[in-house]
């Protein structure tokens, strides 16, 4: 399996990276994207790549960085390398009082500038959005980027939300919030999310699925179980389904063959 969106680069993880990669491996984990929060993140998370085959990694702010002082050629830089796969994660958080909702557009404005001005780029752009869909949706679709570049990660909105995401042509990707006993909004979006359009994640360290939700911190090695859920709640064979997922993870970041490992 792939997991599509770790931080190998959060202290928790970073202190023993090699071990963590070899024991998502064990259990089959083949590839993992490790995601950048912020320009000087990016960098550190390309060496962890450019270290390890089964690593790549994205470039960007986290829209929780808006704290008005960005690095842009940090992001720039680390976008160059070739295992760095998508922009991100960027987007909008009404979750927190902090940072200002205000700096928060500013810095997601910014960053769309940046990515729209890198003309032969495509790569795809992981979406974080806690509470902002309606915020959001409309600066992509006012954006010159497709709506099938984005990916809304860690998704725990309502299943309206979901609908309206997928009809701007963007993915979906699910962590272990969706095995939740108290997440029934996430798991009826789940639902309607059609195969092909779907992806799972860790989120490592955070979000811990179930039956290991007391692990801490999360690893990459169990994306497992919340594949294994999904499969079950959409009423598919379990390998079938992780198969399709690797299909879809491999077709929107755009793996190269090396990446699909066994």
């Amino acid at each position: 399996m792939i997991d599509t969106h770790c931080h190998l680069t959060n202290p928790q993880l970073l202190s023993r990276v090699d071990e963590v990669i070899e024991e998502a491996e064990r259990v089959g984990v083949h590839t993992l994207i490790s995601v950048a929060t912020d320009g000087e993140d990016a960098l550190v998370a390309r060496q962890v790549a450019q270290h390890n085959e089964r690593v790549f990694f994205s470039s960007g702010i986290h829209p929780l960085h808006a704290n008005g002082v960005w690095n842009w050629d940090f992001v720039r830089e680390a976008a160059k390398d070739d295992r760095c796969v998508a922009w991100g994660e960027l987007g909008l958080d009404r979750h927190y009082d902090k940072p200002d909702f205000g700096l928060q557009r500013q810095l997601l404005e910014e960053h769309l500038t940046l990515i729209e001005g890198e003309k032969d780029d495509t790569r795809p752009i992981i979406v974080h959005c806690r509470r902002a869909v309606a915020d959001l949706l409309p600066v992509f679709k006012a954006s010159s980027i497709s709506g099938d570049r984005f990916v809304f990660h860690c998704f725990t909105e309502t299943p309206e939300d979901a609908k309206q995401i997928l009809e701007i042509g963007a993915m979906i990707s699910f962590t272990g919030v969706v095995t939740y006993k108290n997440a029934s909004e996430v798991v009826a979006a789940a639902e309607l999310v059609p195969v092909e359009r779907m992806m799972v994640e860790t989120d490592a360290p955070y979000l811990s699925p179930e039956p290991v939700r007391k692990m801490r911190p999360n690893e990459p090695i169990n994306v497992v179980h919340t594949a294994a859920f999904l499969a079950k709640l959409k009423g598919v064979d379990a390998k079938d389904f992780e198969q399709q997922l690797d299909a879809n993870a491999e077709r929107f970041f755009r793996l190269p063959p090396s990446a699909n490992k066994t």
